[in-house]
This record gives structure tokens, C-alpha cells and sequence, in this order.
């Protein structure tokens, strides 16, 4: 393949021979000096960067159409199985409180990706943050996990669409696939309704964002009207004893009957629910007015779903005492069985399908855009990041990964996929978090960044401490006093940057309050909820970390040289992005 710079007819490429590219890995660890760490800016972001993709997306979105996104992408049917699993097995009634925490975690996430949106309105979100304060390597690798766990959730997720039109129509899911006994277990039930869903959304999403933010909202309020129903029926049908009261007497009982510690784990688990505000940012490029516009989309969506979360979990627990909640499908099985009452579950496989449409929307729309900008990186094939030039949407990227999610989704089992996802995700904001601060502490041009960096290693290693005690040191008070002292030296830490160091970069348009508090209890939740998840996920996280080195090694670090080489790199700071956005 031919890496050429569009920006000059030709010039040198790693990949015109074999010959030359067998030439050009024996240079792989200087350019991988050379490459590695190297930074974009702002304006480069915003100008030659974006050039590559030849059109540009229109601007055609506004604050509402920002928050009917959000609200899409968060609430999908996932919340209709976390919440009964979490209250069950984690915080009983008190399931409120955990979705209360884990909506002001994803809401001190939101706040930093909103800053970085509004002064680098582009497609590529979490990948052009990184690359603008870590370097090329590390923006690579936190956007190519994600683009990996959109893939594989989004596969999960839509064979999940079978099962709830199943419920909802009161067929079994084993009437819509069909099982091929040759291949192995886990791989081996066809599902050609999931892939019908995967390519008509895909369809969707290339033709026009405008028309796919239409459908979204049209799709999310009526999914939102049923999860008003839902609440509703809870409370007009449901008990408030059961907040406090178990159905058997040897259980725990009252509001927190597991106690703080139940409260937390309940929130590493339903934070997942949250996840998809993210796809959001990798709007920005398509928003009329970013300045104003993306501080009230991304933070309005997700105020607005912590909300409808608590609610659902308040109106779950009067329906039913928390030992006798199904973990598996909770609001359904409330209703089955009671006379008179069966259509309710009928109606809540309905509101759970529309979720499950509006979540795949969304995350495939974050998806193709997230692809499209590691496309005019060059650190893959260019051909990613061209934009049609009829609907100003990546039809390129939107195109090959709708095919490939349709393909895993059509024969790998759900929990295969489910035990893929989450860990990168959590990673990608645990990065955005630390660039953020990065970017305020760190001078543009030569400077020394090792007082920041320094800080932000410090803190989190203080939070790995604090997780890993809570995880696996006994009940206690040394426990208590081995918190205590961490959380107490955490806040230390903070003090101290926060006098010693001044902010280098203040926003000019938007920026996050009470740094460097904020983005620092988004690191130390983040790193809290990632130390709450299995190990098949972290050996997930290893190999797939593993393939995008390899990818990065053979591929990227070639690519991304010749396109320096023909002078695709060269930047010069003049304040074009400032400029552009100011005058939207």
C-alpha cells in the first residue's frame, strides 16, 4: 500500500516494496524515538489534519441534538439487567446511592472530555486529546483499544436486541437462531437478526448525521417513555418496607445492608451503564457552536441519566424485597406471574429494544469517527479517513467496522463478548483525565514536563494503593487506618502541585472547575472501578494491548515517518483553531 502525504503528489513510502519495507523495519527504533512521543496541536488538529479526510463534516448539530445523543448512548438495555444483578449481589436497596456515585464519577469524566471538545472540536475525541499532550504511541493505543471495545460491545449489544424482541413478542430467542453443531461451543449460534440490525444501522449513520441524530431522538423518547412507565408501575405497585426490609430474615436488612463497601461495588458495576457519553465528544466536529453547545450536551446527558437511573433503581427496589430480585432480568421478572400484570413485561422488552437501537446508533456513529481521525493520523491506512463528499459522513470507516461488528455479531456468544469490553473503556478515561491536567500544568513548546508528570504518577500510584487495600486487605481497623492514611496522603499530593506548580494554559473558552480536584478524583474513581473488574478482562486488555503494539511496530510508526517525511508534519502554531472556533 502506498502512504502518501495529500498534501503533495508523492514522496517516500515505507510500503512501495517489499523489498523497501523489510529496508525500513531495520529503522524501526529510531523512527519509534523519533515518533513515539511526538505531539500534534491544536491548530494542526484543526487544519492540516482534518485536510486529510479531503470534504469536512458539516456542522448541523446543536445542544439538544447533544443530548439525545447522550441520552441514547448511556441508556441502553444494559441498565434493565446491572441494576438487579448490582442490588442483589452488591447493595441491596441502597442501589440508589450507587448510581448517585457512579453518575458524579461519569459526570467529573464528562467535565474533562467537555473541555478538550470545546478547544478541539474534532472527530476524534479521546485519540486527538491524547495525541495533542502525550504523543502519537499513547494516543494510538488508548483509541485503538476503544474502537476495539465500541466493536465488540456494539456485537454484544445488538445480539442482546434478539433476545428482548424475543421477550417482547413472547418468542424464545432459540426461534430466531439457529445452531451449526461443526463449529465450536460459544460460536455456534447464528444470529442473522443481529446482523440486520448492525448493517441497517450502518446504513443509517453513512447516509447523514443529521438525519442519524433525527432518528436517535425520535427512538429515545420513546425509549425514555417507557422507562418513565417503568418507574411509574414501581412505585404504584411497589412496597417502601421493601427498602429496608429483606423477604428473609437471615439476611441483611435495612437501606445499606452491606454496608459503604456494598455501596461502592454496586457502583464499579452500574458505572458501566454510563458508559457511551464519550461517542458525544467525537461529535464535536459536527456541532454548530462547540463553545456553547458541547458543555451543555455532554454534561446535561449525563446529569439527565443519573437521574432516570435513580429513579429505576428506587422503583426496582419497592417492587421487590433485594433477596428475591432477579439478577438477570429484574423489572420482567417482577411482573411475571402476577395476575393481570403479564403485559408488563412485554412492554419493558419493547422499552429495552428501543435502548438497544439507540445504544448502537450512537456508539457506531463514536466508532466510524474515532477510525476516520486515527485514519488522518496515517498510523493506519489513510483511505479510513475520507469523508463522502455527498453526506460529509466517514462512509469508509462507518462501512468496515458496521461489516466487521455484524460479523462477530452473527455467531459470538454474548458473554464471550461481554467479557471483552469495559477495561479499555475505563483505561481511555483514565488517560483523558491525565492529559487533561497535562495540558493545563504543561507549557506549549520546549519545557520541563517532569514536575506534572511526576504528580501524576505519584497520585496514581497512591490510588492503585487505595483500591488495592480496600480489595484485598481483611475488615478491620487497620484497614480503616491504611484508607484513611492513603486518602490522607492523595490529598497531600494534590496540595502541594496545585501551590507549587501554576497552570501554564488556562482556557480561554470553557474550562473544568477546581483543578486540578476535579480531573484528579475522575483518575482515582476510574482507577477504583478498573480495580473492581474480573481477570478475563485484564488478560482481554493484555492481548489486544499486545496486537496494537504489533500493528504500531509494523505498521504506524512506518506510516506515520514517510508522512513526515513528505512534510505532512510540519506545524506551525498560529492560533487558526482559536480563530475558527470563536467565530462559529
Amino acid at each position: 500500500m502506498e502512504v502518501q502525504s495529500s498534501n503533495n503528489g508523492g514522496g517516500h513510502s515505507s510500503f512501495s516494496s517489499l523489498r523497501v519495507y523489510l529496508s525500513s523495519l531495520s529503522s524501526t527504533p529510531s523512527r519509534l524515538a523519533r515518533r513515539a512521543v511526538s505531539v500534534s496541536t491544536s491548530s494542526d488538529e484543526m487544519s492540516r489534519v482534518r485536510a486529510v479526510s479531503g470534504e469536512h463534516m458539516r456542522r448541523t448539530l446543536r445542544w439538544y441534538d447533544l443530548i439525545g445523543l447522550g441520552i441514547g448512548g448511556m441508556v441502553g438495555a444494559g441498565v434493565f439487567v446491572t441494576t438487579g444483578r448490582a442490588s442483589r449481589l452488591y447493595a441491596g436497596p441502597s442501589i440508589v446511592v450507587s448510581y448517585a456515585v457512579a453518575g458524579l464519577c461519569a459526570l467529573l469524566s464528562a467535565f474533562c472530555y467537555t473541555e478538550f471538545a470545546v478547544h478541539l472540536p474534532v472527530a476524534g475525541g479521546a485519540f486527538s486529546y491524547i495525541r495533542t499532550t502525550f504523543g502519537e504511541f499513547p494516543a494510538f493505543f488508548t483509541g485503538a483499544n476503544l474502537v476495539l471495545d465500541y466493536v465488540m460491545s456494539n456485537a454484544a449489544v445488538s445480539r442482546s436486541f434478539t433476545a428482548y424482541l424475543g421477550t417482547a413478542f413472547g418468542i424464545s430467542t432459540s426461534r430466531w437462531r439457529f445452531v451449526v453443531s461443526s463449529l465450536p461451543e460459544g460460536f455456534n449460534e447464528i444470529d442473522p437478526v443481529a446482523v440486520l440490525v448492525v448493517l441497517a444501522i450502518t446504513v443509517i449513520i453513512c447516509c447523514s448525521t443529521r438525519e442519524s441524530s433525527k432518528v436517535n431522538m425520535i427512538m429515545t423518547a420513546f425509549h425514555i417513555a417507557f422507562i418513565v412507565f417503568v418507574i411509574v408501575m414501581g412505585f404504584l405497585r411497589g412496597d417502601s418496607k421493601n427498602l429496608t426490609s429483606p423477604a428473609k430474615a437471615e439476611h441483611p436488612s435495612g437501606f445499606f445492608p452491606f454496608g459503604a463497601a456494598g455501596v461502592f461495588n454496586g457502583a464499579a458495576m452500574v458505572y458501566l451503564s454510563y458508559i457511551g457519553y464519550d461517542a458525544v465528544s467525537t461529535m464535536a466536529e459536527e456541532v454548530q457552536n462547540p463553545v456553547k453547545d458541547i458543555p451543555v450536551g455532554v454534561s446535561g446527558s449525563v446529569a439527565i441519566v443519573t437521574v432516570l437511573y435513580c429513579l429505576m433503581a428506587v422503583s426496582m427496589s419497592m417492587l421487590l424485597p433485594y433477596d428475591l430480585i432477579d439478577p438477570e432480568a429484574p423489572f420482567s421478572a417482577a411482573f411475571r406471574g402476577s395476575n393481570g400484570w403479564e403485559w408488563v413485561t412485554k412492554v419493558v422488552g419493547i422499552g429495552a429494544s428501543f435502548g438497544i437501537l439507540t445504544s448502537l446508533l450512537v456508539a457506531m456513529l463514536g466508532q466510524a469517527r474515532y477510525m476516520c481521525v486515527i485514519g488522518r493520523s496515517r498510523v493506519v491506512p489513510v483511505w479510513f479517513a475520507k469523508i463522502h463528499h455527498r453526506t460529509s459522513t466517514p462512509v469508509n470507516a462507518s462501512s468496515f467496522l458496521g461489516i466487521f461488528t455484524a460479523a462477530l455479531a452473527l455467531f459470538t456468544d454474548l458473554n464471550i463478548l461481554l467479557n471483552l469490553v469495559s477495561i479499555g473503556t475505563l483505561f481511555v478515561f483514565y488517560m483523558v483525565a491525565n492529559a487533561l491536567i497535562f495540558r493545563r500544568y504543561v507549557p506549549v513548546g520546549p519545557t520541563k514536563p517532569w514536575p506534572t508528570l511526576t504528580f501524576l504518577t505519584l497520585f496514581s500510584t497512591i490510588s492503585l494503593v487505595f483500591t488495592l487495600i480496600w480489595k484485598l486487605a481483611p475488615q478491620g481497623s487497620f484497614k480503616a487506618f491504611m484508607l484513611g492514611a492513603s486518602a490522607v496522603v492523595a490529598m497531600a499530593i494534590v496540595l502541594i502541585f496545585h501551590f507549587v506548580v501554576p497552570q501554564a494554559n488556562k482556557p480561554e473558552l470553557w474550562g473544568v472547575p477546581f483543578m486540578p480536584l476535579t480531573p484528579c478524583v475522575s483518575i482515582f474513581l476510574n482507577i477504583f472501578l478498573l480495580g473492581s473488574l474480573d481477570a478475563p478482562s485484564y488478560v482481554r486488555f493484555g492481548y489486544f494491548s499486545g496486537l496494537i503494539v504489533l500493528v504500531y511496530l509494523f505498521y504506524g510508526v512506518h506510516a506515520s515517518s514517510d508522512a513526515e517525511a513528505n512534510g505532512s508534519f510540519d506545524v506551525k502554531e498560529d492560533g487558526q483553531a482559536l480563530k475558527e472556533l470563536t467565530e462559529v
